[in-house]
């Protein structure tokens, strides 16, 4: 597959069908699924085509995505990417054969996206696992957490100075 080391700053190593790849956008990852033969499976906004990296961007705010087969080295673009089957330890793959007639069902198909809750990570690893999982949704949830929390706890002192300032008139 001499075409993949042509358009990817480092050579990820050839994918087979079923793997997951992970893009790496500027401000994020994207996540897509190899078919074979050059070809991934994706999701995007339900109104835009190519260019992949505006289309995966404006992903992040929509509600609808759809479900499309296209050339690997088309979704990366100038970006790079690598085989990232990382949860294989914790949820073993199903059988490729699987994978891949789950994936051609879904193509052209139109799929709800939720950034936290649905993004293209939890569509690929519910291809390849059978169960819809994601650590960049975890991670943004988290710091979503940390800043709620940081958020009631700064109103609380606020709140705490304003009623000891009370006290002392």
């Amino acid at each position: 597959m001499a075409a993949i080391q042509s358009f990817s700053a480092t050579h990820p190593g050839d994918p087979e069908p079923g793997d997951l790849i992970e893009i790496f956008r500027p401000a994020y990852q994207h996540w897509a699924l190899y078919l074979g033969d050059g070809y991934i499976i994706n999701v995007t906004p339900v109104d835009e085509g190519p260019p992949a990296t505006l289309a995966s961007a404006k992903s992040v705010f929509s509600r609808k995505a759809r479900v499309r087969m296209q050339l690997l080295k088309d979704v990366v673009g100038n970006d790079t990417y690598h085989i990232n089957n990382k949860y294989d330890s914790t949820y073993p793959p199903l059988p490729v054969e699987e994978i891949i007639r789950r994936a051609e069902y879904l193509i052209d198909q139109e799929v709800s996206y939720d950034l936290l809750g649905n993004n293209c990570e939890h569509f690929v690893t519910l291809l390849r696992y059978g169960e819809g999982v994601s650590d960049q949704a975890k991670r943004a949830i988290g710091a979503i957490g940390f800043v709620t929390a940081a958020a009631g706890a700064f109103s609380l002192l606020g709140l705490l100075h304003s009623r000891s300032r009370e006290r002392q008139y």
